[in-house]
């Protein structure tokens, strides 16, 4: 699953710290969250949409392979 997160994150001129603190989580797992390499639970999903003040759809994009 691909995402949008880093470019509505900088849009928003939050870190990567900012953004973990406020979701609960580590700057790390944003950080692989944003690269691809982990793909968030249901829950953390929707502490994003609300930190990022945007709609699931809007930062997830599901490709198949």
């Amino acid at each position: 699953m691909e995402n949008n997160i880093r470019n509505i994150r900088k849009n928003m001129k939050l870190s990567q710290e900012e953004l973990a603190n406020k979701c609960g989580v580590t700057r790390q797992t944003i950080n692989a969250i944003e690269n691809n390499k982990y793909d968030p639970t249901l829950t953390l999903a929707f502490k994003l949409s609300i930190h990022l003040n945007t709609q699931i759809e809007n930062l997830f994009f599901y490709k198949e392979e």
